[in-house]
């Protein structure tokens, strides 16, 4: 259930976020299509991006805390070792990665989902400061200030932005992991 709630937090606060983007934009030359964009306008797309903010950080919280509390999180990723993570990568390059246990991670998909939920601390973390400079003086200290938060988020907002692709790319090559997805076992 998490999975699927995360994702809905995740399209919504992305796509929010892109118009709330367009508005004040980091970077001159790159904006959204406003057909991709959630709100319309500024004012709506940040009430869309808070609103889902609650979902996405609540949904985080109860998918740590169950994979910890039931060991699923040490069951499922660790242990990970990079040497694992570059020979399963470039086998999955060449097209020589197997499949045969759906219900258990290769090192590469143990590195990308620990990396997916590193991006979603920070995003979480830098949209603190996005949010509330004021409130989280040292967070925006650590982040480099206000507007380096701002470049952090957008960063973070476009690994997690790749991961989902790769993610739907990757379901799409091997169909039968939709089934265990949607089911969630």
């Amino acid at each position: 259930m998490t999975h699927w709630l995360g994702a809905l937090a995740i399209l919504i606060m992305v796509t929010s976020g892109w118009q709330i983007y367009n508005a004040s934009p980091i970077f001159k030359a790159l904006t959204f299509p406003s057909a991709l964009s959630l709100g319309g306008w500024l004012g709506a797309a940040t009430a869309w991006h808070f609103a889902a903010m609650w979902l996405l950080v609540g949904n985080f919280a109860v998918y740590l805390a169950m994979n910890v509390a039931t060991g699923r999180f040490k069951r499922r990723m660790l242990p990970l070792s990079m040497k694992a993570v570059f020979s399963e990568a470039y086998a999955a390059l060449r097209g020589k990665l197997g499949h045969d246990d759906l219900s258990r991670y290769n090192a590469v998909q143990k590195f990308a989902y620990l990396a997916v939920i590193a991006d979603l601390a920070i995003l979480i973390l830098s949209g603190l400061v996005v949010w509330k400079s004021v409130q989280f003086p040292l967070l925006r200290t650590l982040m480099g200030g206000y507007d380096n938060a701002r470049v952090v988020h957008f960063f973070g907002m476009s690994f997690l932005v790749a991961f989902v692709v790769v993610h739907l790319a990757m379901v799409a090559l091997v169909p039968r992991s939709l089934l265990l997805m949607i089911r969630g076992r």
